[in-house]
């Protein structure tokens, strides 16, 4: 069968139900999941709950009810079938919505999954709203979390833009209204809230001569070019400046990329800005700073907040979850500057760094990725640390850059393939990847992923 013909047996199967249970991921790819169909299934009528879990395995299946409902797994479930018939659900009582490599299996669930039909660059909650909108097309305003969902997971990064089937939920949220495209703008982070020198300066994309992790060679830049901050030694942030000023900055930062011979292939990204977000200097205000705020709040434990979020709260929670934010950026610059004053271990084909239980393992690799600019961006780096939820496990991280990516590389599968020799698993995606092994084989593993990539390289 194809996507829309699964999508459309899963919303026949949700239709002959009146309660469902979703059981989602609490990164924002999960999260944004989890509201799309939760939302999409109270407006049609139907009774919802959601539980967040950090991962599907031994240890968390108690989280999944073993009533006769039915169950909706999402961003996960793919990859462990088997376990999930260990709870005895009936095949008509679960849906699975996801994008991870799914486990083959006889249960008989009803697998909804963007992977197995070749969407590489389709995340859970893309496949959500496809979900919804065939339950209702008048769910199309759902657009705007898939859009989210999908940049969170880093859908875009490859290709610099969405793509695919991502593309067409990204034509429905501008039909609709709530999100404008910025087509080929300046591929930058943090244009709604950043000041521009720290923009510039701090973007982990691109290697500007006299600008990347320079940044008081950036405010020279930008004073050159006529671009100062205000009375209150306010710099303005890249959303806010004239289309002129950014064409000046934009030729500028060609000229000395030319100059220095570098590449400007990945210069120019997609930005997607929400128009129903009234704030304008907010982390709200555009997809990639939406889905860091969600991130923070299910890597720090507070999944239902970012929910909350999603949902159109901006009191309270919007108050509570900006706090977070602001906490967990701290924090993942202590573990990028942590890895860059300790160094890493250099292999024929990777970085690797064990950080023990001096950070939370639900960040290491977020500031893993945000590090490899400073190292050797041409091998992936993996990160190991203290599994916090069984010390006598390890929590791997690997992160890598798409010109890699473009060589063979493949993050996931070297991590599953690794990982299963030694007794522990793995999962995520070619960028960006993760696993669970034994204490005892961390070193035996890092020399059988060094080993994967050289064969995937070859």
């Amino acid at each position: 069968m194809s996507l829309a013909e699964d999508v459309r047996e899963a919303v026949a199967v949700i239709q002959n139900h009146n309660e469902v249970t979703i059981i989602s991921h609490i990164d924002a790819d999960g999260i944004t999941s989890e509201t799309i169909l939760s939302l999409a299934l109270s407006r049609a009528g139907i009774n919802t709950r959601s539980i967040f879990i950090r991962q599907l395995d031994p240890l968390t299946l108690h989280a999944v009810p073993d009533d006769s409902q039915l169950t909706i797994f999402s961003d996960l479930g793919s990859g462990q079938q088997s376990l999930i018939m260990e709870k005895n659900l009936f095949p008509d009582d679960v849906i699975i919505v996801d994008h991870h490599v799914s486990q083959p299996a006889d249960a008989g669930y009803h697998e909804v999954n963007a992977l197995t039909h070749g969407y590489e660059k389709l995340s859970a909650a893309g496949v959500a709203y496809m979900v919804a909108k065939e339950l209702d097309n008048a769910n199309i305003d759902l657009a705007k979390l898939a859009i989210i969902g999908n940049v969170g997971d880093m859908m875009d990064r490859e290709d610099l833009c969405l793509s695919g089937p991502a593309r067409e939920i990204l034509a429905d949220g501008i039909g609709y209204g709530n999100i404008e495209l910025w087509e080929r703008d300046l591929n930058i982070y943090g244009i709604s809230t950043r000041p521009l020198p720290q923009a510039l300066a701090y973007t982990d994309d691109l290697l500007i001569p006299g600008i990347s992790q320079d940044l008081p060679g950036t405010k020279r830049f930008l004073q050159r070019l006529g671009i100062v901050p205000d009375e209150r030694k306010h710099w303005p942030v890249w959303q806010d400046i004239s289309f002129s000023e950014k064409q000046m900055i934009v030729t500028a930062i060609v000229e000395q990329m030319v100059a220095a011979g570098r590449p400007v292939n990945r210069l120019f990204a997609d930005h997607y800005l929400f128009l129903d977000e009234k704030m304008s200097q907010s982390p709200l205000r555009n997809a990639s700073e939406y889905a860091t705020l969600l991130n923070s709040c299910g890597r720090w434990s507070r999944p239902a907040l970012g929910d909350s979020i999603c949902r159109g709260d901006r009191g309270g929670a919007y108050t509570e979850a900006y706090k977070m934010l602001k906490n967990h950026r701290n924090c993942i610059r202590e573990v990028l500057q942590y890895i860059v004053d300790t160094g890493v271990s250099e292999l024929s084909h990777i970085l690797y760094l064990h950080v023990g239980d001096r950070f939370p393992d639900t960040i290491v690799g977020i500031g893993a990725g945000m590090a490899l600019s400073r190292l050797n961006p041409q091998k992936p780096i993996l990160i190991m640390c203290v599994d916090q939820m069984d010390p006598e496990n390890t929590k791997v991280s690997m992160r890598t850059k798409p010109d890699v990516i473009a060589q063979g590389v493949n993050l996931q599968e070297a991590l599953c393939e690794s990982a299963a020799k030694y007794g522990g698993s793995g999962g995520g995606h070619r960028i960006a990847a993760g696993a669970f092994i034994p204490k005892t084989a961390e070193k035996e593993f890092v020399y059988e992923v060094n080993e994967t990539i050289r064969r995937q390289l070859a």
